[in-house]
C-alpha cells in the first residue's frame, strides 16, 4: 500500500468513527486501530455496551468499504505512536481522568466467522466423502486373500484420519483448558476401537461423525444465509444534492440529518429520509416482506435498503444510517441469534461435567465387566463381546450430539423463516412462549386499524380560525411520531401551512402534547382534558363526532377548535381474529380512543372485548389483571404509549419496522408488516417450532436411553451404536430443517 492510500484509508477511518462518536452521546472518545484490529471506547457511568457494540460494527462494516470524505466538525482526531488513530469529543481537562476504557469486540473477525461457516461443510463434506472411500476400500481389501494385511488397516488409518480431522481441531482448543467435549468423546472411542482392531467400527465411527457434522454446518450455513441476505441490502453509498444543486456521491456512513437524498429509479433509498420531490413507489419487501409496491409521494417516509422502483425523488434524511429502520431490524436479528431459548439452556448444561461423567461410567463399567462379571478385558470371544468393546460402545451412544444440536437448530431454522417472512423474533424465548398465549390484547390505532390517518376537517369555536387551530396543531406535532401527528404534518405540507415557534414543549403521556407560543400556552390533546378543566360545562354541549371519527382538540388563549381524524380499519384483520378465537384465544382492545370509535371497530371485526379511553399506566393494569387471571398475554402494539404494557405482558409484540423506538425495544417479536394477519404466522411458527423442538428432543433422548440400556447389557455391536448415534444426529438436523423450508 503506498504513503496516499495509507493516508486515504485513515482519512477514511476518520470521517466514520467521528460521525460514530457525534452520534452517540455515550462515548467520550475512541482509540482504533484498524491494522491491528483493536478497538477501545472511553465513557462515563452506565452505558448499553451491547447496543454500542451493534453501532460500531455497522459503522465499522460500512468504513471499510467507503471512501473519504470532510470530517466532521466538532471532534478532535489524533495519530497515536502505534499508527492508530483517537477521536475525542471537545471536554475539559480534567474529564480525562474520569473515563473509563473500555474494550469492543472488532467486528471483522465475526464476518470472517460467518463467511467461513459457508464453506466449512463443504470441506466438512469433503473430510467425510473421503472417510467413506477410504473405509470401503479397507473393507474390501481385507476380504482379498492375496492383499497383505496391513494394507486394510492402511486404508483404515486414512479414513480415521480424514474423518476425524474435524474433530481433532476442534478438541485441541479445549484440551489445554481442561474442556472435554463430544469431540474429544469420539476421537476417544475411535482410537479405543483400534487398539483392539475394530478398524472398521472406527472409520465407520468417524466417517458418519463428520458427516453429520458437515450436515449441520450445512444447517447452520442455509439459515445464516436466509438472514445474511437481509445484511447485504444495507446500502453503501448516497448521492447528496449540494445548496448548489450538484450532485455528490458520498458514503452512507457521511450522511447527516438534513441532507438532502438523489434517488434515481432502481436504486436503494441509503437512510430514512421524507420524500421532499418527486413521486414513485417503493419495494419494502426486504424490510417488511410484503411484496406489493408502496406509493412514495412529497410527505411520505422512505426506508432504508427499500428500492425506488420507477420514479426520481428528492428526499430529506429523517435520521443517522445507524438508526435507520434497516438497522433496527439488522439489531434485532442479530440480538435473536445469541439469546437462548429456556429448553435450549437446559441442552446447555451437556459441558464438560457431562463428557467427565461419561468417562467415568465408562471406566467404571469397563471394571464392573471385567472384575464383576468376569468378563475378558480386550478380546472378544464367543461368548460375547470384551469388556473395554463394551466401554467403547456405551462412550458412544451415551454422548449427546443429537441433544445438543436438537433445539439450537431448530430456533435458527425458525428465526431464519421468520426474518425471510417479515417476522423478527429477538431469541429462542419469544418462539417458545409464542405458543403458550391464550389471550391476545391488542392496540387500536395502528394494529386492528391502518394507523395511517387523514384529517378531514378542522372545525374552530367559534368559526373562522380554522387555519390558526390548523398551524398551531402542525408546530405541536412537528416532531411526533405518533400516527395522530404525522396526519396532522402531511394536512398541514399538503395545505402549505407554516410552522409556528413552539417553545417548552412537552408530551403528556396518553393525553397530548402542549406547549408555548411566546407567554400563551398551546394545547394539544383528547376531549378529556376539556371535560377535566374550566371548559367541562361547555364541551358536554358540544356533539361528539361519529365513530369512525376520531377529535384532537387544540387550545390557545381564546382559541378553542378540533381536528377531525378517519382512520382505516384492517377489514383483513377479521379472519384473523375469528381464527384465533377457533384456536381458543382471546381477543381483547386495550386503545386510548374514546369508547364509541373503539366499540365500531371492535363490531366490524369481531374482537371479544373492548377497553377504551385507557392511558398507558391503564394498559399496563389491564395486563396485570388478565395475568393474575391465569391468562398468558400477548400485547400487541406499536406507539409510545404502548410501551409499558409491550413490557408488562408475558410476550410483547411490535407492528412494523415503523413502530416506535420505545415499542421495539420493548418487544420480543416484530410483525414487519404492518398486518395483523402476520401475528396468526408467527403463532403458527411458534407451534411448528416448539413440536419440531419436542420431537428432536424424543429422538434424541430416547435414542441415548435404549442404546445405554442396550450397550450395558451387551446386547449391540459397536456399529449399531455407531450407526444410532450418528443417525439421530443427522434425523434431529434434518428435522429442524423443515422449519426452514416451510410454506408460509
Amino acid at each position: 500500500m503506498t504513503s496516499d492510500q495509507k493516508l486515504l484509508n485513515k482519512e477514511t477511518w476518520a470521517v466514520g468513527l467521528a460521525r460514530f462518536l457525534q452520534q452517540n452521546n455515550a462515548v467520550e472518545a475512541l482509540r482504533v486501530d484498524s491494522e491491528s484490529q483493536k478497538v477501545s471506547i472511553a465513557t462515563l457511568g452506565i452505558v448499553d455496551m451491547q447496543a454500542l457494540q451493534a453501532n460500531l460494527t455497522e459503522t465499522i462494516r460500512l468504513i471499510e468499504s467507503e471512501v473519504a470524505s470532510a470530517v466532521p466538525v466538532g471532534v478532535t482526531i489524533e495519530t497515536e505512536e502505534s499508527g492508530g488513530i483517537r477521536l475525542q469529543k471537545p471536554t475539559c481537562f480534567t474529564a480525562p481522568s474520569l473515563w473509563h476504557w473500555r474494550e469492543l469486540e472488532w467486528p471483522a473477525a465475526g464476518a470472517e466467522e460467518a463467511e467461513g461457516t459457508g464453506e466449512e461443510w463443504r470441506l466438512l463434506g469433503l473430510l467425510a466423502g473421503g472417510c467413506a472411500v477410504l473405509g470401503l476400500s479397507g473393507w474390501m481389501v481385507a476380504y482379498v486373500e492375496a492383499a497383505p494385511p496391513w494394507l486394510s488397516v492402511l486404508f483404515y488409518i486414512g479414513a480415521m484420519i480424514a474423518g476425524g480431522w474435524d474433530a481433532f481441531e476442534d478438541a485441541k482448543e479445549g484440551l489445554p483448558k481442561g474442556e472435554l467435549d463430544i469431540h474429544f468423546l469420539m476421537l476417544a472411542v475411535a482410537v479405543g476401537a483400534a487398539l483392539i482392531g475394530a478398524w472398521a467400527e472406527g472409520a465407520l465411527l468417524l466417517f458418519l461423525f463428520s458427516f453429520s457434522g458437515a450436515l449441520e454446518h450445512f444447517a447452520l450455513y442455509r439459515t445464516r444465509r436466509e438472514i445474511d441476505s437481509l445484511f447485504d441490502a444495507a446500502p453503501k453509498s448516497a448521492t447528496l444534492r449540494e445548496p448548489s444543486g450538484e450532485e455528490r456521491q458520498v458514503p452512507v456512513v457521511a450522511v447527516n440529518v438534513g441532507d438532502v437524498v438523489v434517488v434515481k429509479p432502481g436504486a436503494q433509498f441509503p437512510v430514512d429520509a421524507e420524500v421532499i420531490q418527486g413521486k414513485s413507489a417503493a419495494d419494502e419487501s426486504n424490510l417488511t416482506g410484503e411484496a406489493n409496491p408502496v406509493s412514495k409521494i412529497v410527505g411520505d417516509t422512505v426506508f432504508s435498503g427499500t428500492i425506488n422502483l420507477w420514479g426520481a425523488v428528492d428526499a430529506r434524511v429523517l435520521r443517522p444510517v445507524g438508526e435507520s429502520a434497516l438497522q433496527k431490524v439488522i439489531r434485532l436479528i442479530r440480538e435473536a441469534q445469541h439469546l437462548k431459548a429456556p429448553s435450549q439452556r437446559f441442552t446447555d448444561k451437556f459441558g464438560t461435567r457431562y463428557t467427565v461423567g461419561i468417562l467415568s461410567l465408562t471406566t467404571v463399567m469397563f471394571f464392573v465387566w471385567w472384575l464383576g462379571f468376569g468378563i475378558a478385558p480386550f478380546v472378544n470371544s464367543e461368548a460375547g463381546f470384551s469388556a473395554f468393546y463394551r466401554a467403547m460402545t456405551l462412550l458412544v451412544v451415551a454422548s449427546p450430539c443429537a441433544l445438543v444440536l436438537s433445539i439450537p437448530s431448530a430456533i435458527l431454522a425458525a428465526i431464519a423463516w421468520g426474518a425471510r417472512h417479515g417476522i423478527l423474533f429477538r431469541g429462542g424465548a419469544a418462539i417458545e412462549k409464542m405458543a403458550e398465549v391464550d389471550l391476545v390484547a391488542l392496540d387500536k390505532t395502528g394494529t386492528l386499524t391502518t394507523g395511517e390517518m387523514e384529517v378531514d376537517s378542522v372545525e374552530s369555536f367559534p368559526p373562522g380560525r380554522e387555519r390558526e387551530a390548523a398551524e398551531l396543531a402542525y408546530s405541536l406535532e412537528a416532531h411526533g411520531s405518533h400516527p395522530v401527528g404525522r396526519a396532522i404534518k402531511k394536512y398541514a405540507k399538503a395545505q402549505g401551512l407554516k410552522p409556528r415557534a413552539i417553545d417548552d414543549f412537552q408530551a403528556m403521556s396518553g393525553k397530548g402534547v402542549q406547549g408555548r407560543e411566546g407567554e400563551a400556552l398551546c394545547v394539544l390533546g383528547r376531549r378529556e382534558l376539556l371535560a377535566d378543566g374550566p371548559l367541562a360545562e361547555w364541551i358536554k354541549d358540544v356533539a361528539e363526532p361519529a365513530p369512525e371519527f376520531s377529535e384532537n382538540w387544540i387550545l390557545k388563549d381564546d382559541l378553542i377548535a378540533r381536528i377531525l381524524l378517519k382512520d382505516q380499519i384492517r377489514t383483513e384483520s377479521q379472519p384473523i381474529l375469528a381464527k384465533l378465537k377457533e384456536m381458543g384465544v382471546r381477543t381483547v382492545m386495550l386503545t386510548g380512543d374514546r369508547r364509541g370509535a373503539a366499540e365500531s371497530v371492535g363490531r366490524e371485526i369481531g374482537i371479544e372485548e373492548v377497553r377504551s379511553g385507557l392511558s398507558p399506566d391503564g394498559k399496563v393494569e389491564a395486563i396485570v389483571d388478565y395475568s393474575k387471571n391465569g391468562y398468558k398475554v400477548a400485547m400487541v402494539g406499536d406507539g409510545v404509549n404502548d410501551a409499558p404494557s409491550l413490557a408488562a405482558a408475558y410476550v410483547s409484540v411490535a407492528m412494523g419496522a415503523r413502530g416506535s423506538d420505545a415499542a421495539l425495544e420493548q418487544s420480543e417479536v416484530v410483525l414487519m408488516k404492518d398486518r395483523i394477519d402476520n401475528y396468526l404466522a408467527a403463532t403458527d411458527l411458534s407451534h411448528r417450532a416448539r413440536l419440531i423442538i419436542r420431537q428432536n428432543l424424543a429422538i434424541a433422548l430416547g435414542t441415548v436411553v435404549l442404546m445405554v440400556a442396550a450397550a450395558i447389557l451387551g446386547w449391540i455391536p459397536l456399529s449399531v451404536g455407531v450407526f444410532a448415534h450418528e443417525g439421530s444426529t443427522v434425523v434431529v438436523c434434518l428435522n429442524s430443517l423443515r422449519l426452514l423450508f416451510a410454506k408460509s
